[in-house]
Order: C-alpha cells, then sequence, then structure tokens
C-alpha cells in the first residue's frame, strides 16, 4: 500500500498489486472527519424542474455536476474533498463521454474512488445520475 498524495482530510491509497484506474478516479481513499452524503443527482435544472439536454449525454453530465457542486457548496465542502461517487449509465456506451465531462471535475491524482454501472431506467428516464461523499474539513 503506498500513500502517495494527501490533502487535509483525504488520502489516497495506491497499490500496484491491484489494478490501475482506467479514469479520473482512485482505487481507494481513507477519509476522516465529518461526512456529507450527497443523494445521487440528475440533470434537472434547478431553477425550472426541466430535464437538460434532453437525449446528450454530455450536456446532462455537465449539469449533473453542476448540481453535485451547488450541493457540496451548501455543505462547506467541494469536489477536492469527495471521496466516493457512483456513477449510473442507461447506456454503458457513454461511459467515455460522461468521463470527459467528469474528469473536468476530478483530476486524475486526486480523484475519489468511483463505481460505475449500467442500469435499466433512471429517473425521468435521463441518461446519467451521479451520487457522492465527501468530507467536510472544517
Amino acid at each position: 500500500m503506498t500513500n502517495d498524495t494527501e490533502t487535509m482530510s483525504k488520502e489516497i491509497i495506491r497499490t500496484e498489486n491491484a489494478p490501475a484506474p482506467v479514469g479520473p478516479y482512485n482505487q481507494a481513499i481513507a477519509a476522516a472527519g465529518k461526512m456529507l452524503f450527497v443523494a445521487g443527482q440528475i440533470a434537472l435544472d434547478p431553477k425550472t424542474g426541466v430535464i437538460v439536454g434532453e437525449g446528450d449525454v454530455k450536456k446532462q453530465t455537465e449539469q449533473v455536476m453542476a448540481n453535485l457542486e451547488a450541493i457540496l457548496l451548501a455543505g462547506g465542502t467541494s469536489f477536492a474533498d469527495v471521496v466516493r461517487t457512483t456513477v449510473f449509465l442507461a447506456d454503458m456506451n457513454d461511459f467515455a463521454a460522461v468521463n470527459a465531462v467528469y474528469a473536468k471535475y476530478f483530476d486524475e491524482a486526486t480523484a475519489p474512488a468511483r463505481v460505475c454501472v449500467q442500469v435499466s431506467r433512471l429517473p425521468k428516464d435521463v441518461l446519467v445520475e451521479i451520487d457522492c461523499i465527501a468530507v467536510v474539513s472544517s
């Protein structure tokens, strides 16, 4: 077990004895402190309640990330303190497109641990839903 990168509230865990990540995430994160558990977010515009980017997984992912960011900030934290995400896809063929947007918010070196699964259906028939867990460092 190697502990290469540290921040105040989370520590990146890496080992060559398990497969390396294939995207903007890490094998594991050790975290300490108050935790914020953010419910799954879909591409709903918070002002109108309308789905953003109907049929466009990139636009939907951008809205999902904006929604997550708003909740993280309201909870006193940010993407820098996220230790785990779960990505739910309606179609695993969208994996690369979602990763391209996701990578704008998480640096591969310090990205959270992540699960990504294809599901048979998501609320309001969106293409992507993401939840997260963050450490509140203050």
